[in-house]
């Protein structure tokens, strides 16, 4: 059986769907909602912002100073997707259950992680929405930093095929991920 190389576009597929079977496995096996205090989820939900904080600037300054390195792909931004759902889907079921004031519509997991997805693409059915203070507050921060992420995700894109055209108008040979075996020029050029 072959080895799948990690440059590979099926390892970021694998990779990908791991993360997320990951984070969404979390977010449905741990016990939540348990009897926390107020200063618990305040404590929670600032030390879980900070992590994604990190991650996020981890993964940027990564992505910056891979230059043209294939193994390390703009995919592993998007990945980041996953955990600042699920981290949000918590915070908004945690706020939930512990006030029946701060939500209308969200009763299960499931609905506070819809809910996290649809504020993520800014859609906004309606369905369910904050009415507590607090709540209001969690989904301003998500959709601050949803719109943050976003556009570091464009930038880092931008940067990259920014260098790879550098790189190709300099060398005038293909990108070695993209894929080509052809020669840089000849009859077989692209």
């Amino acid at each position: 059986m072959r080895r799948l190389r990690k440059d590979s576009p099926w390892w970021t597929v694998i990779t990908t769907l791991g993360s997320l079977a990951a984070c969404l496995l979390l977010f449905y096996g741990v016990p939540l909602g348990d009897g926390g205090r107020e200063w618990e989820q305040i404590l929670f939900f600032v030390t879980g912002f900070v992590g994604l904080c990190y991650l996020v600037t981890f993964q940027v300054r990564r992505q910056l100073r891979a230059g043209r390195e294939p193994s390390v792909r703009v995919q592993s931004v998007v990945g980041l997707l996953s955990p600042i759902i699920i981290f949000f889907a918590i915070a908004y079921y945690l706020l939930a259950v512990h006030s029946e004031a701060e939500f209308v519509g969200i009763e299960t997991r499931t609905d506070a992680l819809y809910f996290t997805v649809v504020t993520l693409g800014t859609v906004g059915f309606g369905d369910i929405h904050p009415v507590g203070q607090a709540a209001r507050v969690v989904t301003m921060v998500q959709i601050l930093f949803d719109l943050a992420v976003i556009g570091i995700l464009v930038a880092v894109a931008t940067q990259r095929l920014e260098s790879r055209a550098r790189w190709r108008e300099e060398h005038g040979e293909p990108d070695e991920d993209d894929g080509s075996d052809a020669p840089a020029s000849g009859p077989h050029e692209r």
